[in-house]
């Protein structure tokens, strides 16, 4: 069964670009900006329950941030 809407890349992490991430996430003197796009990667790295990564409506609830700001940072980050 396949989920409407776009076929979203998934990101695929490496174990340590996430660490990296998280790391970015955590620091307290990173730059928020840098911070906010670590969070926005992460989110989107993530896998529903259906086994399909997590829509962009999903990413925008959960950080907080518009749809443009997700699909700009998932291209660049694919890129």
């Amino acid at each position: 069964m396949t989920r409407p809407g776009p076929k979203l890349v998934p990101l695929n992490l490496t174990d340590a670009e996430r660490s990296v991430l998280e790391g970015w996430v955590r620091r307290r003197k990173s730059a928020q900006d840098m911070a906010m796009r670590a969070r926005v990667i992460l989110a989107c790295d993530d896998v529903g329950e259906d086994g399909f990564p997590v829509s962009t409506r999903a990413v925008v609830e959960r950080v907080g941030v518009s749809r443009d700001t997700v699909s700009k940072w998932r291209r660049r980050f694919l890129a």
